[in-house]
């Protein structure tokens, strides 16, 4: 009987600490990617999965270019290619859908 009530006391706890954290737990789901530099390289279209511009939060700005195998990269959101490839993929996926070639259509090739 007693354990029975040492657990409800330490499950309570728990909610009570989980519910009170709530809105940093909200903020860790919802994470930003911020750079801490950006580059220029050319990333074939087909390896690209998602652009996005950084969030204004962000201290430095770039555009965040996601490829097939799910790494991050930082452009330089100033460069013309950056900016006709942002523009491009945000028409390509204008109307909420998976972007459409010639983006995404290549396969993640890294062995884990």
């Amino acid at each position: 009987m007693r354990t029975l009530v040492t657990i409800l006391l330490l499950t309570l706890v728990c909610f009570l600490s989980y519910s009170s954290a709530d809105p940093v737990a909200l903020g860790m789901l919802n994470s930003k990617v911020c750079c801490l530099k950006s580059t220029q390289i050319c990333i074939p279209k087909g390896k690209i999965t998602d652009v996005a511009m950084t969030s204004s939060d962000c201290e430095q700005q770039a555009i965040i270019v996601t490829t097939v195998c799910d790494k991050k990269i930082c452009i330089d959101p100033n460069w013309t290619w950056a900016k006709n490839l942002l523009k491009e993929f945000e028409m390509s996926t204008a109307n909420n859908s998976a972007p459409s070639a010639p983006f995404n259509v290549t396969r993640c090739t890294e062995k884990v």
